[in-house]
């Protein structure tokens, strides 16, 4: 299996099972942000993760553009979009595999 495979197979599951998740605190509890941002911080340990989370996608969108800059990378703003409406567990994968269809330079 190529990498291009495997990372886009890792985007389909990054973007399936954070869902099943958010599909189920949803209909639980209902659309409001107010209650989903005190799910995400109910306690230090979803705390922790969440500001894992926050941090990691930064460092993705700083990388992003800089590899950009350099002119060795696709344009961030669909890994933005894909990040900030899935999760940083689609968009990474899906940004490499992007990466893995460029060519060297």
């Amino acid at each position: 299996m190529s990498k291009r495979k495997l990372y886009l197979g890792l985007a389909f599951a990054g973007a399936i099972v954070p869902y099943i998740y958010f599909v189920q605190h949803f209909s639980d509890v209902g659309l409001g942000l107010g209650d989903f941002l005190s799910a995400i911080f109910a306690n230090p340990a979803a705390g922790g993760f969440t500001a894992d989370l926050l941090i990691s996608s930064f460092v993705f969108w700083i990388a992003m553009f800089h590899r950009r800059s350099l002119g060795k990378g696709p344009k961030p703003w669909l890994f933005i979009a894909l990040n900030l409406t899935i999760g940083l567990s689609c968009a990474l994968p899906a940004y490499l595999a992007t990466n893995e269809s460029r060519p060297s330079g």
